[in-house]
């Protein structure tokens, strides 16, 4: 026999690959009994302990593949090779080039606090998969046998890891399930399978072939996971017993490979490459570092030939590269990143993982989430009670609730379920008192009903007990006695309430003569229809309010669903998200998709139903290949591929371990006004990082610019190193003041990218607008000074430069702050008073004491009506093309 036959029933374990339809969504039907004991050659005795060991070192042991670990070292050296410490590095070297020792250990420092945080954060995420181990058994009961067909079974203790396909094993309550396993015969049998789909209400379980379960397609409802057959491994026995034959054991179950340590390596089952912060960072560095490289070969090379200067230009080359870098990058991206998400913990109670993610969650505009949960609570409640005539029928709904009370009290149920606590919740319980219950007959998936039978205490009706009967609508009609053009009335009138989304309970009831003898479903017939019970899902108290305020921060929220499509688009429409018809995509059709075909119609489409977990990883990406950042919601173990194949990936705290671990953003509760907060603050600190940029780097391009022509046209250089390297710590000083900025509410409407192209853009723009303004400095200090010639014209050059770039820079702090002018009413900023400091520091700096040792000299009173003139046009330029950049900007519908 081969090892595909013995590691699992096809179609229930294995994952799907890229770009191909998940083995698991294909319809199949759930293999009868016969056909797995033949599968797997075993039988209802188990093996015999020597088919046990052969298969055991043939097929391996029965555990969940740990992860291969990196040691924490090879993680640091790993992260050396990422090019924003490229940039740091290379401001190292520059730094010590010119002897400024200091600022090369301050850099060196930054470096490596860099690299111990990425280290120390990858190998955390490389330890979060232990915790799988948590929701494994360690041991179970199987039945095994000595060599021989006639020797009989015993049941023993094994531990887990020695079970193999084909072993038959006992389940009790409170037994975790030790393996992907197929009932032979099942008593009661309910199961928590919250690890794996997040569904907190216990799944009832059984082991009959019944013929409507081995037809539903696996990828509809929740898949396999809701085939009543079929249990898996990291769920528990919630309640009753069962015998059943293990089906797949070890990387083979569907547990492992939900978190991708199968053998399937479908999209989703690994972590993305680089997160949308990875990827901005990684494009504007290697931007720093080509501006880096060609500018200090450039200085030299002009100065040599046409000024015939050598290497004594060096120093001035290195310091241009130091004033083209921003050297506080790092300083204020972990102060704006830590500051929203210290606030987001305290105040909201949501905790992100890495502190790089809270700038992915701001660059988010499609949510992905389950309905069950986020946007609607787990219960039901009823929604209308309609009678045999379609109209609204208070009757109904109190039979209903006859049925449900005294079926709970007399079957001896632990609790209703969530139907009959629904209908419960919504009756008079005075009302349910004024009858005696005498019998019941519990509901069972065969019948797919359930019978109670109360009597009246009333004069008259002592002697006639009533039968209660509620249940699956065909179930119910059948058992009625109606003409046959009725019955196809009744079920088209069920199949309307259906199709709108309600789930559909048929209430019926007969009469009988009081007896003593048992009621038995044979009784169940000549009913009396009364009526239909219709129910839907509770929706969650916060999500229409959260909805509304996503919708406002420009946030597409996308409904993956294992329901009923009809289900799904109900609760969108109750909640005011509009689900066209187009817009409703379902398994069946996923599947006949391929990767670019699902890509562009994932992009309209509201609600993706009957979702596998292979489904959900695969539309996530597909987003994320339609250029989209991607936040995905999950709770569960069989939410893990799609959690991982998103951007950010956001799991509640009461999520299951392994996924709460793996997750990068970790709720308070399952709520969406959290996320709105998430959003809100990483759209805060993303937009404080991204004025930072434009302000920092459009000034240095423009002084870079500036710095070249003035090399080539002055007999001497137009700025000291010294001068240089002072002037751009005291911007960059200045400039820290974003980190503690708050962004008008504009900013916060639409998701903050940092686009490096853009970025490059924005900045050639501004930069060459800059080196306009500087330009004109040098004929108002030519005016000032009356033409170069003594060695005095040289310190007043470089003073008078050096105090109109720290002026410009100043402006460019107050004048690129996109979307500020609604906040300016509320008084100073950090920044207004960072940039007035950075403008003193200019004016008042030459003439000091200080000035003579850096190489600076007072001014003329002309120089500065004249500089004021180059500001007041230079100030004229900037709102102009703010204004400009700002509408192409809302065209677009961008942050940045």
């Amino acid at each position: 026999m081969a090892d595909t036959e013995v590691a699992g029933i096809p179609g229930v374990a294995g994952a799907a690959t890229a770009g191909t339809p998940p083995e698991s969504a294909v319809p199949t039907a759930v293999p009868t009994v016969l056909e797995v004991l033949r599968r797997l050659d075993s039988g209802p005795r188990g093996l015999t302990e020597a088919q046990a060991e052969e298969r055991l070192a043939r097929l391996g042991e029965n555990t969940v593949p740990a992860p291969r670990e990196a040691s924490w070292p090879r993680l640091f050296v790993r992260s050396l090779r990422d090019p924003f410490t490229a940039v740091l590095g290379c401001l190292g070297l520059v730094s010590a080039a010119v002897f400024a020792w200091g600022t090369a250990l301050v850099i060196l420092f930054l470096v490596v606090v860099s690299c111990v945080l990425r280290a120390s954060g990858e190998h955390r995420a490389d330890r979060s998969m232990a915790g799988l181990r948590e929701l494994v058994a360690t041991t179970a009961t199987v039945l095994r046998r000595a060599d021989g067909e006639e020797v009989a079974p015993t049941a023993r203790e094994v531990p887990v890891s020695e079970l193999v396909p084909g072993d038959v094993v006992r389940l009790g309550p409170g037994d975790l399930v030790p393996a992907d396993v197929r009932l032979l015969r099942a008593s009661g049998l309910t199961l928590h399978q919250a690890a794996l789909t997040g569904e907190s209400a216990p799944a009832g379980k059984n082991a009959d072939d019944i013929p409507e379960a081995l037809n539903v397609p696996t990828g509809s409802a929740g898949g396999l996971f809701e085939q009543p057959q079929l249990c898996f491994q990291g769920s528990s026995v919630a309640s009753g017993s069962a015998t059943a034959i293990v089906t797949a054991t070890g990387a083979h179950t569907r547990f492992a490979t939900a978190h991708g340590s199968g053998n399937g390596s479908g999209s989703g089952t690994g972590r993305p490459e680089a997160s949308a912060f990875d990827r901005s960072v990684q494009g504007i560095s290697w931007i720093l570092i080509r501006f880096m490289l060609l500018t200090p070969p450039l200085v030299l090379m002009a100065n040599a030939a046409l000024r015939g200067r050598g290497l004594e230009t060096l120093p001035f080359a290195v310091a241009v590269a130091v004033g083209l870098t921003p050297e506080m990058l790092p300083v204020l991206v972990t102060t704006c990143l830590a500051r929203g998400a210290s606030t987001l913990a305290r105040a909201h109670g949501v905790i992100v993982k890495r502190l790089p993610v809270l700038h992915d969650v701001g660059a988010v505009d499609v949510l992905c989430l389950d309905k069950t949960g986020t946007l609607t609570q787990d219960r039901p409640v009823v929604d209308r009670a309609l009678g045999p005539d379609g109209q609204d029928d208070p009757e109904v709904l109190h039979w209903a609730a006859v049925n449900a009370w005294w079926t709970l009290q007399l079957a001896d149920l632990p609790e209703p379920d969530a139907l009959d606590e629904a209908i419960l919740d919504a009756a008079d319980e005075d009302e349910l008192m004024a009858y005696d219950g005498t019998a019941a007959i519990p509901f069972d998936p065969a019948r797919r009903l359930a019978t109670a039978v109360v009597r009246t205490p009333a004069p008259g009706r002592l002697g006639v007990h009533t039968l209660v009967v509620k249940g699956d609508v065909e179930a119910v009609i059948e058992r009625c006695a109606l003409a046959e053009d009725e019955r196809i009335r009744l079920r088209g009138l069920a199949a309307r309430q259906a199709e709108g989304g309600l789930r559909v309970l048929a209430v019926a009831t007969a009469e009988r003569p009081a007896r003593t003898r048992p009621y038995t479903p044979a009784d169940e017939r000549g009913l009396t229809f009364r009526g239909l019970v219709t129910l839907r899902d509770a929706l969650a108290p916060t999500a229409a309010d959260a909805l509304n305020v996503l919708t406002d921060q420009g946030v597409t929220v996308k409904v993956l669903t294992g329901d009923h499509p009809g289900t799904a688009a109900r609760a969108c429409r109750d909640l005011g998200i509009p689900v066209a018809e187009d817009a409703l995509l379902t398994a069946d059709r996923i599947d006949g998709l391929t990767d670019a075909e699902l890509a562009a119609l994932a992009r309209r489409t509201t609600v993706f139903a009957r979702c596998t977990p292979e489904h959900k990883a695969r539309i996530t990406t597909a987003l994320r290949t339609a250029g989209h950042t991607v936040g995905f919601l999950g709770d569960g173990v069989n939410d893990l591929p799609a959690l991982r194949a998103a951007d950010v990936g956001i799991a509640p705290r009461d999520a299951a371990d392994v996924v709460r671990e793996g997750a990068d953003v970790v709720l308070a509760e399952k709520d969406l006004t959290s996320i709105a907060h998430a959003i809100g603050a990483g759209r805060h600190a993303g937009g404080n990082i991204a004025t930072y940029l434009r302000a920092t780097l459009s000034s240095n391009l423009g002084n870079v610019i500036a710095m070249l022509c003035a090399g080539l046209l002055l007999p001497f250089l137009p700025m000291l190193p010294a001068q240089v390297l002072l002037q751009n710590l005291c911007f960059d000083a200045a400039q820290l003041a974003f980190a503690y900025d708050r962004p008008d509410p504009s900013v916060l409407r639409r998701p903050t990218v940092l686009r490096p192209r853009d970025l490059l853009r924005f900045i050639t723009g501004f930069g060459m607008l800059n080196a306009v303004a500087d330009l004109a400095t040098f004929g108002a200090l030519a005016l000032a000074l009356h033409g170069p010639g003594t060695g005095d014209d040289e310190a007043a050059f470089h003073s008078g430069w050096f105090t109109e770039n720290l002026l410009t820079q100043a402006l460019v702090m107050l004048l690129l702050r996109i979307g500020r002018r609604g906040a300016e009413g509320r008084g100073p900023g950090p920044v207004a008073w960072a940039a007035a400091a950075l403008a003193v520091i200019g004016l008042l700096l030459p003439p000091s004491p200080l000035g003579p040792l850096l190489g600076l000299t007072p001014l003329p009173a002309v120089y500065y009506l004249l500089l004021a003139a180059v500001l007041a046009l230079y100030a004229v330029g900037l709102l102009a093309a703010r204004t400009r950049y700002e509408r192409r900007r809302a065209q677009r519908g961008t942050a940045w």
